[in-house]
C-alpha cells in the first residue's frame, strides 16, 4: 500500500511549484485532483515543446493526479469545489494572496468548512510582511534575494540558474509542510495552513554567504565555478576537456596530489593549509593544471577515483541521462500510455524500501476526469 494511500489532495496550482508538489504527494499514492479551467487549464499546457499535443513541460510535473475542469466564476463550480474540499485532506494553492478569500476559498472560510483540512499557500512572499501582496516569479525572486549576485564568473554580470530554483525549492518545501501538517493533525484532529514564499524558500540556501557577510563585512562574490571556502573544490581543464575536482580536507588534497604525482605541492608554504590554498587558488590551479594537462578527462577520473579523490566530468544534460546510474535509480521512466512511448521524464528521487513511488501514470489531459469525479462526489452512477 502507498504510504498516502487514502489522501485526497485537491491541487489549485499551476506551471511548477504547486504541480511539482502534488506531483510528490501523487507519486506516493495520494488522490490528486488537479482542479483547472476548462478552456486552456494551467498555463504550462500551452508551453513549446511539444510532444504530439503535450506539452514537454507539463509532462515533467505532473504525472499522478487527475483533471477537473471547473469554472470557479460559475456558482456551480464554486459549490463542486467547495463539496470536494468538505472532503479533502489538503489543498494546494498558488494563487495572489487576497484572490481565493474574495471566491470565498480563504483559509478562514475552508477551515470553518473541514477542520481537519491541511491548506498549503505557495506564493512569491508568503501571507505575512510589506511585500505579502506582489506576485512571485523565480527570475525576479532569484534577482531580488541576492541570489545572482553570487551566480556567475567575476568579471560577468550576475546570471539566473538554468532551472528555476525558487519554484522547485519552494515544491519541496511546501511538500515536506504538508506532511508536517499531517503528522501534527494526526495527534490533534486539526488541520493548519502551510504558509510556503518562493523568497523565503530562496533566501534558506545562502546560509554561506549570509555568514561570510557577517563574519567578514564584505559583500560575497561571484566566484564561478571555485569555491570561497575551499580549494582545490573547482573546474580543471585535462587535454579534452573538464572535470570537477572536490578535495574537501586535508587528506583529500593529499590524495590528490600523490594521484597527480606532485607530492612537493603537499609542503610547498603556499599550499599547506585549505586557508593558504584559498588564498593562493590561481597559483594552485596553474601548478595543478600544469600535472594534468598530459592527461585526458576519463584518464584523471579513472587516476583520481583510484586514489579517493571525488571527481567528475563536467558532462551536458543527454550524458547524464546516459549515465549507467540513471536506469537502476529509475530517475528517468516512461509512461504506461502509447501516445507518449519514447518520451520520458525524471523520476522520484524519494526511494522507499517497502511501498516506492508509482510514477508510470502519465498526466491528465485537460478535464479528463471530471466526470468520473463528479459521479464519486455526489455518488451517482457513471453515465456512459
Amino acid at each position: 500500500m502507498p504510504p498516502l494511500n487514502g489522501l485526497k489532495v485537491v491541487d489549485l496550482t499551476r506551471v511548477l511549484a504547486g504541480p511539482f508538489c502534488a506531483m510528490l504527494l501523487g507519486d506516493m499514492g495520494a488522490d490528486v485532483i488537479k482542479i483547472e479551467e476548462p478552456h486552456e487549464g494551467d498555463d504550462a499546457r500551452m508551453w513549446a515543446p511539444f510532444v504530439g499535443d503535450w506539452s514537454a513541460y507539463f509532462l515533467g510535473v505532473n504525472r499522478s493526479k487527475r483533471s477537473l475542469a471547473l469554472d470557479l466564476k460559475q456558482p456551480d463550480a464554486a459549490t463542486t469545489l467547495r463539496a470536494l474540499l468538505a472532503t479533502a485532506d489538503v489543498f494546494i494553492e498558488n494563487f495572489k494572496p487576497g484572490s481565493l478569500d474574495k471566491l470565498g476559498f480563504g483559509v478562514d472560510d475552508m477551515r470553518a468548512l473541514n477542520p481537519r483540512l491541511v491548506y498549503c499557500s505557495i506564493s512569491g512572499y508568503g501571507r505575512t510582511g510589506p511585500r505579502r501582496h506582489l506576485t512571485g516569479y523565480d527570475p525576479v525572486v532569484q534577482a531580488e534575494s541576492g541570489f545572482m549576485s553570487i551566480t556567475g564568473i567575476p568579471e560577468g554580470p550576475p546570471v539566473r540558474t538554468g532551472i528555476a530554483m525558487t519554484d522547485y525549492l519552494a515544491g519541496l518545501y511546501a511538500f515536506s509542510g504538508i506532511l508536517l501538517a499531517l503528522r501534527d493533525r494526526d495527534r490533534t484532529g486539526h488541520g493548519q495552513h502551510v504558509d510556503i514564499a518562493l523568497f523565503d524558500s530562496i533566501l534558506s540556501t545562502l546560509s554561506m554567504p549570509a555568514g561570510i557577510l557577517q563574519a567578514t563585512g564584505r559583500m560575497p562574490s561571484r566566484i564561478g565555478n571555485d569555491h570561497s571556502s575551499i580549494a582545490p573544490y573547482e573546474v580543471f581543464n585535462a587535454s579534452d576537456g573538464m572535470l570537477m575536482i572536490a578535495a574537501a580536507n586535508g587528506r583529500l588534497w593529499k590524495q590528490l596530489c600523490t594521484a597527480l604525482d606532485v607530492p612537493a605541492l603537499v609542503s610547498d608554504p603556499r599550499f599547506i593549509t585549505n586557508t593558504d590554498r584559498v588564498k593562493n587558488r590561481p597559483e594552485l590551479k596553474v601548478e595543478l593544471e600544469r600535472a594534468m594537462r598530459e592527461h585526458t578527462v576519463d584518464g584523471l577520473i579513472t587516476l583520481l577515483q583510484r586514489h579517493g579523490v571525488p571527481c567528475g566530468r563536467v558532462r551536458t544534460i543527454a550524458e547524464a541521462l546516459q549515465d549507467p546510474q540513471v536506469e537502476p535509480r529509475e530517475m528517468f521512466i516512461g509512461f504506461d500510455d502509447e501516445a507518449l512511448a519514447g518520451f520520458k521524464v525524471i523520476g522520484n528521487p524519494i526511494k522507499l524500501s517497502d511501498n516506492p513511488a508509482d510514477v508510470r501514470q502519465r498526466p491528465p489531459k485537460l478535464g479528463e476526469h471530471t466526470e468520473e469525479i463528479l459521479d464519486e462526489l455526489y455518488a451517482r452512477r457513471k453515465t456512459q
